[in-house]
């Protein structure tokens, strides 16, 4: 199977509230945009849902509402004359009112973006999207992958970690780590296992058969990772392989500590993905619990 073709970043969409984290956001997104030579766009979302509370209190026809738009709209600009300047790429800005998902998931496709970039955390709705339902309705409605910043953009990503399970989601997270790192080193990860371990034990199944098969799970999980290789036409110097058996999630979390990995890049499901609509479990727990900044593709082969 040829691999996925060279994946473009020439529009990338930002979210910002203004906050430290989405400031880091903006900053990576700027990097990005620099190095592939293209265009960045800024979004601010007025919540509804603030500004219908904010009119209980201050009333519907009270000047405050323009000034409210007015101030974001300065501060947007304000950033994105910064960014263009200190980073010399196009930049763009926009504030609209709306619900934050709906909104973003929106402007994302009707851009069209390549690529949605947020903070981890911040002051605005938009920085919840990857707690419980709204990052799933975020990913699901979203063709395109979606970057979150936890950590301060002060050199390009030059490690990444690639989890892959061979599904036909992380196939192409290997072309899309080299559009947003280029350069950088690879380590491709897979965590085996061997299927039904605990009924062939139930079954009386002893250890050494146990091995054995532990053993071809082994090799053939090494097998398929040096497929992906030949594949992406990587060089020796180009990756690392990395196989680790049990806990996926557990695994890629240490994985990325031990290997000083700056970015995990992971499919937006695994092999047994049965709703397209939901987002993996290992990729949940990952976006949740990882220290460095995490890359969700949401194509699929």
């Amino acid at each position: 199977m040829p691999h996925a073709p060279p994946y473009r970043l020439k529009h990338i969409l930002v979210a910002s509230d203004f906050s430290a984290v989405a400031s880091m956001a903006t900053r990576r997104a700027a990097d990005l945009a620099r190095t592939t030579r293209g265009e960045l766009r800024l979004l601010h979302v007025l919540s509804t849902s603030m500004l219908d509370e904010l009119r209980t209190w201050l009333g519907p026809d009270a000047p405050w509402q323009d000034r409210l738009h007015q101030q974001a709209q300065r501060s947007l600009e304000t950033q994105a004359r910064e960014l263009g300047q200190s980073h010399q790429v196009p930049v763009e800005s926009l504030v609209i009112d709306g619900p934050p998902v709906q909104t973003a998931t929106e402007m994302v496709q009707g851009w069209p973006a390549d690529l949605l970039v947020v903070g981890a955390r911040g002051d605005n709705p938009l920085h919840h999207l990857l707690i419980g339902t709204t990052a799933e309705r975020l990913l699901g409605n979203a063709r395109q992958p979606l970057l979150l910043v936890r950590t301060e953009p002060a050199t390009p990503y030059r490690r990444v970690l690639l989890p892959l399970d061979f599904s036909t989601w992380s196939e192409s997270a290997i072309t899309l780590a080299q559009a947003v790192a280029p350069g950088a080193h690879l380590v491709l990860m897979h965590s085996f296992s061997i299927p039904f371990e605990e009924k062939l034990r139930f079954a009386g199944v002893n250890d050494d058969t146990l091995g054995h098969y532990r053993e071809h799970a082994r090799r053939d999980a090494r097998d398929h990772l040096y497929a992906l290789v030949d594949r992406h036409s990587l060089q020796p110097n180009d990756f690392t392989l990395c196989l680790t058996e049990g806990d996926a999630p557990l695994h890629i979390l240490t994985t990325a500590t031990e290997r000083d990995c700056d970015l995990i890049v992971i499919g937006k499901h695994g092999r047994q993905a049965a709703d397209e609509l939901l987002l993996g479990s290992v990729t949940r727990h990952v976006l949740t619990e990882a220290d460095c900044d995490v890359l969700v593709s949401t194509h699929r082969d």
